[in-house]
């Protein structure tokens, strides 16, 4: 094969057709999701710091004096529903002392508000739209901005993702070629371009992966199947305790931030009247980490929860109480099913919060590397393609091309169904446009 990629082997013919084959597909795989891949890595990368965004953002609200006196957690919530009327949704029991309480309001309107509450005094220092800035961010990483149907689109993008990676390291391989496999040739031009894209889809491309398969636990159909999964097959989530029955949440009964593996679980509880006081006196007495959030649920006869917020996977704690503040059961990540166990990690390294800071800049350092793929992609694209032409790599035919396509590709496709129902799509429209192309040269 010619040098055309500026930089590849000559192999023998077989494998000619068989790299550029892959070629096609890469290129294909990188035209759908690279747009895609961009902007979540972009707001992925923002996301990361959210802590310091949503710190930044609320600082003139939710900075107080710290003083030791401490007020009645029931005076919390009647300050915040006196300023702002509604329904007490959650209360977040921060960390620091120098930190309000916030407590979130359900609006007649359906609206959703942060109320910061001094709980030395139980006075109101201001209030914020719930979400801010960083939820913003989180809406549209998950494409959720533009409907929630979008969320099925991530979960194809995810996959040709990993498809994307896959290919790239069959073309990157060696084949003999020494210049630009581990290293960038400083030469200005398509080869420096083909060396930056390599090697950097060389380092980063299994951190890459990694990202795009632990974002497949939040899509509709994957993440849903193979949740539900992992809990009959008693790799999941914790059995229900002795004479309570584990129920699906509704929207507003949802534990808040309970994580994946718990997020669409609540505790039936005999209906009563909530005592705040002693649910939060409950929850200091048995230990729970600042910061928590409690979680108040709509109904009466759901269990009121407090959950660890935004730790380590093995930290995360969840704890179900009556309203009266009686503990009716206390999960821990250690009950975990070794699937719930698996997944609750990859989520937390997901996030950057797993290992540190260390973490959150391997993470960082992933999502530029996405937008260095992509430029020099876009760049060697628009360097070699015939004016007006897409310049597609062509298909070459043979069996050993089409085994080395669908050896990379056909084991995604079966396991994400999504994936697999666009790669049909693509046969088809790939196909439609060779007869179409034949059809116009004869």
């Amino acid at each position: 094969m010619s040098s055309t990629d500026g930089g590849a082997p000559a192999p023998s013919t077989p494998l000619s057709g068989a790299y550029r084959a892959v070629w096609r597909w890469h290129f294909y795989a990188g035209l759908l999701v690279l747009p895609f891949l961009m902007l979540m890595a972009l707001t992925g990368g923002v996301y990361l710091f959210k802590a310091e965004i949503d710190d930044w953002q609320t600082r003139s609200v939710a900075a107080i004096e710290p003083r030791p006196t401490i007020s009645q957690p029931a005076d919390w919530v009647t300050a915040a529903t006196t300023a702002v009327p509604g329904r007490a949704a959650t209360v977040l029991v921060p960390d620091r002392p120098d930190r309000a309480v916030q407590v979130t309001i359900e609006r007649a309107d359906g609206s959703m508000r942060v109320v910061f509450v001094d709980p030395a005094d139980a006075r109101v220092t201001g209030d914020r739209p719930a979400g801010g800035i960083s939820e913003t961010v989180k809406t549209i990483h998950s494409l959720a901005i533009a409907g929630p149907g979008m969320n099925l689109v991530v979960e194809v993008v995810a996959g040709w993702a990993m498809i994307l990676v896959a290919t790239g390291i069959f073309l990157w391989w060696p084949r003999r070629r020494e210049a630009g496999v581990v290293t960038i040739r400083a030469k200005a031009g398509r080869p420096f371009q083909r060396d930056l894209h390599a090697v950097t889809g060389l380092y980063a491309g299994g951190v890459i992966f990694f990202l795009a398969f632990t974002g497949m636990p939040w899509s509709a159909v994957w993440g849903e199947g193979f949740l539900t999964l992992v809990n009959q097959a008693g790799l999941g989530r914790p059995p229900a305790p002795a004479a309570q029955d584990w129920l699906h949440a509704e929207h507003h009964d949802a534990p808040p931030d309970a994580g994946w593996a718990m997020g669409t679980t609540t505790l039936q509880a005999t209906p009563s009247a909530l005592d705040l006081n002693a649910v939060v006196s409950a929850t200091e007495s048995a230990g729970l980490a600042r910061p928590y959030l409690i979680g108040l649920p709509a109904s009466a006869d759901r269990a009121v929860t407090a959950a660890v917020e935004n730790q380590a996977a093995e930290d995360a704690r969840l704890i179900y109480l009556t309203r009266q503040g009686r503990v009716l059961a206390d999960v821990t990540a250690d009950q975990f099913g070794v699937g719930a166990r698996a997944f609750e990690w990859g989520i937390a390294v997901h996030e950057g919060r797993q290992y540190g800071q260390l973490n959150r800049w391997v993470m960082l350092l992933a999502c530029v590397a996405v937008w260095v793929l992509g430029l020099s992609a876009l760049t060697m694209w628009w360097k070699r393609r015939p004016r007006g032409k897409l310049a597609a790599p062509a298909a070459p035919p043979g069996p050993r091309v089409r085994a080395a396509v669908l050896g990379i590709v056909i084991p995604f496709c079966i396991v994400y169904p999504l994936t697999g129902v666009s790669l049909l799509a693509a046969i088809a429209v790939d196909r439609l446009w060779t007869l179409g192309r034949r059809r116009a040269a004869t």
